[in-house]
């Protein structure tokens, strides 16, 4: 099979073995997927379990508006998220307030981009449910947007390696 009959995916590939040798894939993959990552999943899972029980308690125990619920995970999500992937996951050792105003700014564009995605499509997506199952469901879709964005957003911006 040629590049030709293979596509561009098959080039690419052709071309990494070529410049990296056969590892050479698996090496930039581990550059993706390493320690870090892993670490982040986990802080992750604590910071899901607190925040999750927090939204959909304030949603639907204490009746609060989709933004206000969503909002409160957040907040709280994102004190727990900052201690732990400051110390444990990125394990940044700047004092300077400059770490953490970057953090908040990545977790509200994150927040707002996320949020502001998930409404609008699962209401449309799910025009034929009910407001309260929209709005469970948009909350959901959320917070899985708002984990690739934020993974995105403190791995190369709020707590960068510096290398």
């Amino acid at each position: 099979m040629s590049c030709i009959t293979g596509g561009d995916n098959y080039c690419k590939i052709l071309y990494d073995i070529k410049k990296y040798g056969r590892g050479g894939i698996v090496g930039r993959m581990k550059k993706i997927v390493d320690w870090v990552t892993i670490k982040f999943l986990i802080v992750g899972v604590i910071n899901t379990l607190v925040g999750t029980t927090v939204m959909f308690v304030a949603y639907n125990l204490i009746h609060l508006s989709y933004w206000v619920s969503s909002a409160a995970n957040y907040v709280i999500g994102s004190i727990v998220s900052y201690v732990l992937n400051k110390h444990f996951t990125f394990q940044n050792k700047d004092k300077s307030p400059k770490v953490l105003l970057k953090f908040i700014l990545n977790i509200s564009v994150c927040y707002v981009l996320a949020y502001g995605l998930a409404k609008p499509l699962t209401m449309k997506i799910l025009s034929g449910v009910s407001v309260n199952i929209q709005e469970n469901v948009a909350m959901l879709v959320g917070m899985c947007l708002f984990v690739v964005f934020n993974y995105v957003g403190q791995r190369y911006f709020a707590f960068k390696i510096k290398e």
